[in-house]
């Protein structure tokens, strides 16, 4: 079944950290004094917090020191365009994938979800508009669309070929005629970089039946060592379609609340349509948020430190379920922090992460959020200390434990 696969890995030493001397993960006692992000503020002081998008790691010196610059300087006024941030992000994405990004083709956006909503609105009628989500799929898409006033087309991924893009039936769907489609690579919650061949094959249809193609790849920088990403813009460029890639340092650097993000137009049409975007969507953008992405993008040492634990949590994840929690299959990320959790065979209903919260006292993502194919699995964060999975997964085992005679007896009635 691919990715959706057993835990079953020996766990000796993988509670260990890795040698990672960029990063330091702070305690949770900490943590729940010093933040006051949701993450931290939503639930009770006795619920674990493994649901929203936000690392528990100390932040990156190099962008500290960059905003407290600023700051100390009073660079604090508005934006009307990238300036330096779009020859930082060229170079970063050559270096990184190969991928050749004219920064004259860079426009700023609040947030990537903004950047998603405002270029849809240059694209699509403003009223009726016919988006192509592949579920399960990052749950804000949902709410992009009725911003827009849209109605949503669903094509979901293909589980039993490793969440995959059903390319077939995306054929269907452009001949019916669509508006527009809004692409998540690295995918979200499945963390799947999707493949070259199915990225090809998706421009070609999008360039046959005149499709333009927003690709979130905001999670693409924290790709995993095994993994091979691949933007869409450069084949999407060579095929002719109308493609714009929404992206930022906001994940792979925990930089949410500093509210930067990039626009990337590929091609001239593309190019064209982005001049359209209002003023007010780059000068919203902060500059605080700005010169921290810059420093990212030029330092990533950080990064890679990050990166090295969130895989090392991957491991320590498949081999705690495998001995506490048999019936869990995780599906191994691609890219990212985040991980999809298949619970169907463990008993808790088609919303696993309401029970586990209600009894067990850990938040996850609910998986029905995510769309099509989401009931029964929950989406775990997992850039946090191995001492809060090995908790977390106790906790998710004496949840099955307690219900499985409960399971057991309503089997025999029926």
């Amino acid at each position: 079944m691919g990715r959706r696969r057993r835990a079953g890995y020996s766990r000796s030493h993988l509670i260990e950290r890795p040698n990672v001397s960029q990063l330091s993960i702070r305690p949770i006692a900490r943590l729940r004094t010093e933040r006051s992000s949701i993450k931290w503020r939503r639930y009770a002081p006795d619920v674990l917090p493994l649901f929203v998008a936000e690392m528990d790691f100390e932040p990156c010196g190099a962008i500290v020191d960059a905003v407290s610059l600023a700051l100390a300087s009073g660079d604090t006024g508005y934006l009307d365009g990238p300036g330096p941030l779009a020859p930082a992000f060229a170079e970063f994405a050559e270096r990184s994938w190969g991928w050749h990004v004219n920064p004259d083709r860079i426009h700023l956006a609040t947030d990537v979800t903004v950047g998603l909503v405002e270029t849809l609105r240059v694209l699509v009628p403003p009223v009726g508009a016919r988006v192509v989500l592949t579920p399960p799929v990052y749950a804000p898409f949902y709410e992009m669309v009725g911003e827009v006033q849209g109605s949503v087309v669903e094509v979901p991924l293909v589980e039993a070929s490793e969440w995959s893009l059903d390319l077939e039936r995306l054929e269907r769907v452009f001949a019916e005629g669509v508006d527009a489609m809004l692409l998540c690579n690295p995918q979200n919650p499945t963390g799947r970089c999707h493949s070259r061949q199915s990225l090809e094959a998706l421009a070609e249809l999008a360039a046959r039946y005149d499709v333009p193609i927003l690709s979130d790849e905001v999670h693409a920088p924290l790709s995993h060592p095994d993994a091979v990403f691949t933007p869409f813009a450069p084949l999407a460029e060579a095929a002719g379609v109308e493609s714009f890639t929404v992206t930022s340092a906001s994940k792979a650097w925990n930089l949410a609340a500093l509210k930067c993000a990039w626009i990337v137009a590929a091609g001239e049409r593309a190019a064209d349509d982005l001049t359209r975007l209002p003023e007010e969507v780059a000068a919203r953008t902060s500059i605080l948020g700005l010169h921290a992405s810059i420093a990212a993008l030029d330092d990533t040492e950080w990064r890679d430190a990050a990166l090295a634990q969130i895989t090392a949590n991957v491991d320590l994840l498949a081999a705690e379920l495998g001995e506490h929690v048999p019936e869990a299959r995780l599906v191994r990320p691609d890219a990212g922090y985040l991980l999809w959790l298949d619970l169907r065979d463990a008993g808790l209903g088609d919303d696993p992460a309401a029970v586990l919260r209600d009894v067990g006292r850990v938040a996850f993502n609910s998986g029905p959020t995510f769309g099509t194919g989401g009931a029964g699995f929950v989406r775990v964060n997992l850039a946090c200390d191995p001492s809060t999975i090995v908790e977390a997964v106790q906790r998710i085992a004496s949840v099955v434990r307690a219900r499985r005679p409960l399971e057991l007896a309503e089997a025999a009635a029926r």
